[in-house]
């Protein structure tokens, strides 16, 4: 595989024909390849990139994985909204640090409170097992805290003294139910799912 990126390895890829996941590792690449590949790349929307210390992963996500992508930052903004919580959405942004070998383009991710470099929550849809450790890669980037949205729950990980901690709710939005929201991530109708969603979240905020 290394050959292959040498030989352009971002001409060489085909658009996915199936609704499965498709990933590429290769290993022994250069942080320059991987520049260059992201450039070759460009803003393209088929593929997330992921680089840790030579190992260069591809992913080809599928449509469910991207469609639960988008409810999950659609529920989000809906949340900020309602609790007035200042936020900065960064999508699926590349981020990358030449000095820790370690480059990421999350599914969705965030600033809150005020805008920064490197976002305080990046989310990951996790649909098929295996691939880089995207948390080495967060670590090296600072980023507090990272939600992977696996078999219909959450899971939270926060960044304490350079390491990651499984917690069973987020520090960065302590008031947000997780349990209302995961429901409202597979909820088979999306326009349906963000009223009712916030709604909720209203409830909630006038409960209080």
């Amino acid at each position: 595989m290394t050959t292959m990126l040498r030989k352009d390895f971002a001409e060489s890829l085909k658009l996915p024909t199936t609704d499965s996941e498709e990933r590429y590792i290769i290993s022994g690449v250069s942080w320059q390849q991987y520049e260059t590949l992201l450039e070759k790349l460009g803003n393209s929307p088929w593929y997330r990139v992921t680089f840790l210390e030579g190992v260069l992963e591809i992913v080809a996500p599928s449509r469910k994985h991207e469609s639960k992508k988008d409810n999950i930052a659609r529920l989000l903004g809906i949340y900020f909204e309602e609790t007035r919580t200042r936020f900065y959405g960064l999508g699926s942004t590349t981020f990358r640090k030449a000095l820790k070998a370690r480059g990421v383009e999350p599914d969705t991710c965030f600033c809150i409170g005020s805008e920064k470099k490197f976002p305080d929550l990046a989310v990951e849809v996790v649909e098929t097992s295996g691939g880089i450790d995207k948390l080495a890669v967060y670590r090296g980037l600072g980023v507090l805290e990272v939600w992977f949205w696996k078999k219909g729950v959450f899971e939270i990980h926060r960044l304490h003294n350079e390491q990651y901690e499984q917690i069973q709710t987020s520090e960065l939005l302590s008031n947000l139910d997780l349990n209302l929201l995961a429901k409202y991530v597979d909820h088979p109708e999306p326009l349906d799912a963000v009223l009712e969603f916030r709604e909720k979240v209203r409830e909630q905020i006038q409960s209080h």
